[in-house]
């Protein structure tokens, strides 16, 4: 028995030394269910997924001062191409992973809103969006309210916030009327409500792409867990946490894709 025991924990010990820590930095926005995923992911790769979320701006510039990413998993492809530019992922890494739609969201009470034309009301006097910079779901709005003809009227009540986790905790505070967030956001709060559906027709196309990033101190690891997310596995949580779950290469990895920077919309 002791010689058994001991043999255990060599195994262990031995299982530890070779176990790597992944560092990906991700959308705010996928931070739930790319958690359940690296939960399940962890229990059989005996490997340590760390995540950073942020805005994708924000996770962008960070990777292009240096810091320690091993995968860089953004919310918009302009984004990946500001980091791509600098010579600072495997390109043939790269792919468009997921899609998303965008929903207003407000108060549960709040039944004055509708549509977009909705926000140019009087009624409505803050407007929570994504930083139009660095927040790609800020981003995506502006281009859905400037398409839609409302934007020159409701740029005055816009208040900015760090990341899409930021909007909905500033509406579900009632410190705003209204704002707009991914539809995958608006499904985990019990706080506010769903006003208006963005179709997709008429909504800016959202892609989350993901990449390798070159200076990755566990390269091999990282690779791993990036052909996780694109298993069938990952999709099907994906799929839970409300995503569009993106058509796979003939390879059965995600669409490798070149700079998308100026496609907003199809």
């Amino acid at each position: 028995m002791k010689r058994f025991l001991s043999a255990a924990a060599c195994a262990v010990v031995a299982f530890q030394l070779h176990a790597a820590q992944v560092m990906v930095f991700a959308a705010a926005s996928l931070t739930d269910s790319l958690k359940q995923i690296a939960s399940d992911y962890q229990k059989t790769s005996g490997d340590k997924i760390v995540f950073n979320f942020a805005a994708s701006g924000v996770l962008a510039r960070q990777i292009e001062a240096g810091a320690p990413a091993d995968i860089f998993f953004s919310a918009d492809g302009a984004q990946m191409d500001a980091v791509a530019a600098k010579g600072l992922l495997v390109p043939e890494s790269r792919g468009n992973l997921l899609g998303n739609s965008l929903v207003i969201v407000t108060a549960p009470e709040n039944a004055t809103i509708q549509s977009a034309a909705d926000l140019t009301n009087a009624a409505v006097q803050r407007i929570a969006l994504g930083e139009v910079k660095t927040v790609p779901a800020g981003a995506y709005a502006k281009a859905y309210l400037q398409k839609a003809g409302c934007w020159p009227a409701v740029q005055a009540k816009v208040v900015p916030c760090e990341n899409v986790r930021a909007v909905l905790a500033v509406v579900e505070s009632g410190n705003a009327d209204a704002g707009i967030v991914y539809k995958t956001d608006a499904a985990i709060s019990r706080k506010v409500k769903v006003a208006y559906i963005v179709p997709v027709a008429d909504g800016p196309k959202i892609v989350y792409p993901v990449a390798l990033v070159k200076d990755s101190k566990q390269a091999d690891a990282a690779k791993k867990f990036l052909e996780y997310l694109a298993s069938d596995s990952a999709a099907k949580v994906f799929r839970q946490f409300g995503f569009m779950v993106l058509e796979k290469s003939a390879s059965g990895q995600p669409i490798r894709v070149a700079q998308t920077a100026s496609l907003l919309y199809d």
